[in-house]
């Protein structure tokens, strides 16, 4: 009825010089556009060659269904549209999809959304670069390519690879090494060694005003770069640099115990978004363990060295860590090597 769509051969095509908008999102001009050197193979007898289609005839040995305007099939475009009106309304925020998409697929869901709701379709786009792996497309000849099984069968730890992907923007193609797996995992490791830090040292008591503006700027920054189209590496700075500054002012005796709460906090806090830390369990061990925890310290206050590291060793096997301090040995549990 508004001239958007014609009915040829049995199909129903849209008519994208009547849409003037058409080639917004990928910055198409419509008088400049050829036909693709690709005919797609819903294309039969159009007005235009780039015009597509939004029903089209049955075909023989493919799927169709009955209908008021004869038997057929919807196009592959106008799926998207209905199923995302029917369950996300006629306008919605954020529609997310490859850079592959962009065109035709995504200019022609805005096309035909818009066409016939007569409102924006979406407000925001937000287009995902290629995920390649050792600077090439992943392929199963090559042998470089991975599912997330395969990589949690080679004992990947699963926060660092979400830690990898999630620390490069969104539109900037990926590159996936196991070099970068394992700086993903040193930086994680540089997040929770400090909240170990923050858990395990005995704080004075007391506040310094110093930490409080620290952690107030950080969130602020944090917030800021998400804000601006999802700028991971400004929000990742902010969280590292806030690190560093607090690890000095804990080696200089400037950090107090409200203040390791005030740090502990924000780290989960922006944790909430970046998920990337285990959730909080408390670490027991059997009381064999405490045991010959308490006595390698035995061992150590003694000056017997040599017994003390054959047995810091012993617990290392066991995936236990000890760390000697002026206020006795403090422990963790980590992953075994093995």
């Amino acid at each position: 009825e508004e001239g958007y769509a014609y009915k040829k051969d049995g199909s129903v095509y849209f008519n994208i010089s009547k849409f003037p908008n058409y080639g917004r999102l990928s910055k198409i001009d419509l008088q400049e556009l050829r036909p693709r050197k690709r005919i797609e193979s819903d294309e039969y007898e159009k007005e235009n060659a780039n015009d597509f289609a939004l029903w089209k005839d049955k075909k023989e040995g493919e799927p169709f269904w009955e209908t008021e305007i004869g038997p057929g099939r919807p196009g592959w475009h106008i799926e998207c549209s209905a199923m995302s009106s029917k369950y996300l309304g006629q306008t919605f925020d954020i529609h997310c999809g490859g850079v592959d998409n962009i065109f035709p697929h995504h200019e022609n869901e805005i096309a035909q959304s818009e066409a016939f709701f007569g409102k924006t379709f979406v407000n925001y786009w937000l287009h995902c670069h290629h995920l390649i792996v050792d600077g090439e497309k992943m392929s199963k000849s090559k042998g470089n390519f991975y599912t997330l099984r395969d990589l949690l069968a080679k004992n990947v730890d699963p926060y660092a690879l979400r830690f990898l992907l999630l620390s490069t923007h969104y539109r900037k193609m990926l590159n996936f090494t196991f070099e970068a797996l394992e700086g993903a995992s040193s930086s994680l490791k540089r997040i929770n060694d400090f909240l170990y830090e923050l858990k395990n040292r005995p704080f004075e008591e007391g506040e310094n005003k110093d930490i409080s503006r620290l952690v107030e700027d950080t969130n602020k920054k944090f917030i800021a770069g998400l804000s601006d189209d999802l700028n991971i590496s400004v929000a990742l700075r902010a969280l590292f640099e806030m690190i560093r500054k607090a690890n000095i002012l804990i080696s200089q005796g400037k950090v107090y115990r409200k203040d390791g709460e005030k740090l502990m906090s924000s780290i989960l806090s922006l944790d909430n978004v970046l998920a990337v830390l285990p959730g909080e369990k408390e670490e027991t061990l059997s009381s064999k363990l405490m045991k010959k925890i308490e006595e390698r310290e035995k061992a150590r206050t003694d000056k017997n060295y040599e017994l003390a590291d054959q047995m810091r060793k012993e617990l290392l096997k066991q995936g236990i860590v000890l760390e000697d301090t002026k206020d006795g040995v403090r422990w963790k549990v980590v992953k075994s090597k093995e």
